[in-house]
């Protein structure tokens, strides 16, 4: 494992950070949030045991079971010395001043520990940073920092460049934590952002790496096609993982790992990823990846499921994911898929497609990427709610019932 030296300390952070926000689950479906703990546990101990010694979680993460399962599980028998334990607080549900301290011991109690390594402002735009400070957040900040219940503080972010940096300006941060990949490069704060908070001497904690895993996985052909032309033969997930740690402002990459195999590659990467690693010629290649992407991608989602539980009981991620699937892979896989999830594996039974959509906007005031979701819906409408696929649903629903019936 590399580790890299958070700025105006000399403390070593391993480079790769293990992300709780999509630990591994029982039951399937971005709408459910039921850990598996006995798998988790495992993973995530698996990895600290291995060298990763930076662990994020937040307020919201699993419906709010993130933060209890860490507390009550993975960082007991010796565990919590051994890591730099960050979490959040939930900015965009707080409207009291009261509230902020509240929410905060309440973590204290779910994480079973006095004291957080690093403490984040969680999904900050302009328009939430300026309500906090509203709400007395300096002064807050600045009294958990004096009594040493908080380390470091810091801030992640969803917004225009420009607030980033003002941002930034606006109180004494020790670090920020920002989305980074081969897609979003100038996207939010993007390189520019990072290199004026790296310029402050501010740490940066890189998330969403793999784009929510839609950059790995099952591949476009005209992206594979890039990757197999190369001379140097990686595999998706190192591509981008190197692309992202050739950057020597950046601290930590964080990863939401839930796969043992995908835990294994990212270590083994870690293990020998330095800045300025990458040549002229392996960034000419990811430069074609990104361009290939760009020319398919339809919508900007990385299934972070902020946006959930939609009171219409649509499963926003899976829709969004099946319409970029429709047009990066097999249209009539999507389509499936998008029966499947949205009109058969209900939790309750139901179709929720997305024109039963009320309307109320919730979705959008808490998705960090500001993607117009009720525009989108019409999109996936068009291209994956025809008659036939309602019409498999349905036929779908039944069979399902009859076999459940038959169990009983």
């Amino acid at each position: 494992m590399k580790y890299r030296t958070m700025p105006g300390s000399d403390e070593e952070l391993s480079i790769l950070g293990y992300g709780c926000m999509r630990l591994p689950t029982k039951v399937g479906g971005s709408a459910s949030r039921l850990i598996d703990k006995d798998k988790a546990l495992k993973q995530i101990r698996g990895a600290i045991d291995r060298g990763v010694n930076y662990i994020d979680t937040a307020y919201p993460y699993h419906l709010g079971a993130s933060e209890t399962f860490l507390g009550e599980y993975v960082l007991k028998d010796g565990y919590r010395d051994k890591v730099k334990l960050a979490t959040k607080l939930p900015c965009i549900s707080i409207r009291k001043k009261e509230s902020i301290r509240e929410t905060f011991t309440k973590q204290l109690k779910k994480l079973q520990t006095d004291y957080f390594d690093y403490y984040l402002l969680h999904s900050l735009d302009g328009q939430t940073w300026d309500r906090m400070l509203d709400l007395g957040i300096i002064q807050f900040m600045n009294e958990i920092k004096a009594s040493g219940q908080v380390k470091k503080m810091g801030f992640s972010f969803h917004g225009k460049k420009e607030d980033f940096m003002r941002i930034c300006d606006g109180y004494d941060f020790d670090f920020a934590q920002v989305q980074f990949n081969i897609l979003d490069e100038s996207f939010q704060a993007g390189i520019e952002g990072i290199e004026y908070a790296h310029q402050k001497g501010m740490g940066i904690i890189a998330m969403e790496p793999l784009r929510g895993g839609s950059l790995v996985g099952k591949i476009p052909l005209e992206v594979q096609k890039v990757y197999d032309e190369s001379p140097i033969k990686r595999s998706p997930a190192e591509w981008a993982l190197r692309w992202v740690w050739n950057h020597p402002a950046v601290t930590v990459v964080l990863s939401g790992m839930n796969v043992d195999e995908h835990i294994d590659e990212n270590i083994k990467i870690a293990s020998d990823a330095l800045p300025g690693g990458l040549s002229d010629e392996d960034l000419s290649v990811i430069s074609d990846v990104r361009d290939a992407y760009n020319k398919l991608l339809q919508v900007g989602c990385t299934g972070c499921a902020y946006c959930m539980p939609c009171p219409a009981g649509i499963d926003i991620p899976a829709a969004f994911k099946n319409l970029n699937n429709y047009y990066m892979f097999s249209k009539t896989r999507a389509k499936i898929f998008h029966a499947v999830y949205l009109g058969v594996q209900t939790e309750d039974g139901k179709a929720h497609f997305t024109d039963v959509c009320i309307d109320c906007g919730q979705c959008e005031d808490k998705c960090p990427q500001h993607i117009e979701v009720r525009q989108v819906f019409k999109q996936v409408q068009t291209d994956l709610e025809g008659p036939l696929i309602k019409g498999i649903a349905t036929l779908g629903r039944v069979v399902l019932n009859r076999n459940q019936t038959i169990r009983k």
